[in-house]
């Protein structure tokens, strides 16, 4: 635990489930991965990534890659690339200012087990990188789809499960992804967009 958890611990006493959440935390809580988990994350082409400013003005955001793109560096350390996107940095951004982050895994293909990650997380420019990655990129020669523009490196503070129950099984079928175009309509950027709505269109993100 972080022991950030008081609105968590309110809750449990609330509703009466002291005991069961203390078996979890017992049970099912680590501060590093186990063995299983990193096999679990080396199988995975997408992660939830959820951050929040320093104001607390939260984001999540999937990332998406080849199988193992997230690379495990070691136990309690996680990496991965940022490929070109929308330009906004809105993950990075909060980092810059709030290194916590939470990451979700879902094995949806397979297992349909779920693996939660939090930790603290910095971004780096290539010519910055710490020497546990790019001793682990020179040793593993990871497989990169496209541009990178920064690597963001996570110092694990918690990984437990998420359970299978509710995570549905889903069945892949052929797409062709072209990483790092800007082609509008292989990105569908205009799937949201109405023409007699473009008056309502924000151009800054709204702060509380």
């Amino acid at each position: 635990m972080t022991g950030a958890e008081i609105g968590e611990r309110l809750l449990q006493t609330e509703m009466g489930s002291s005991d069961r959440a203390c078996q979890f935390y017992e049970r099912q809580m680590r501060s590093s991965l186990t063995e299983k988990m990193a096999s679990l994350i080396r199988r995975q082409e997408m992660v939830f990534v959820a951050t929040a400013d320093a104001s607390g003005n939260c984001d999540c955001s999937p990332r998406f890659g080849n199988a193992g793109f997230v690379l495990v560096l070691d136990e309690a350390t996680l990496a991965w690339p940022e490929y070109r996107g929308n330009g906004v940095y809105a993950s990075l951004g909060n980092i810059l200012e709030n290194p916590h982050v939470g990451l979700v895994f879902l094995d949806m293909f397979d297992t349909t087990v779920g693996l939660h990650v939090n930790g603290e997380a910095h971004s780096y420019a290539e010519s910055e990188l710490p020497k546990v990655l790019t001793d682990h990129i020179e040793q593993h020669d990871p497989s990169i789809v496209a541009t990178v523009e920064r690597w963001v490196v996570v110092t694990i503070e918690e990984a437990y499960i998420h359970c299978s129950k509710h995570v549905p099984r889903v069945e892949r079928t052929g797409k062709q992804i072209d990483w790092g175009t800007d082609d509008p309509a292989a990105k569908s950027s205009e799937f949201f967009i109405e023409e007699s709505s473009s008056s309502q269109i924000r151009t800054e993100r709204p702060k509380s």
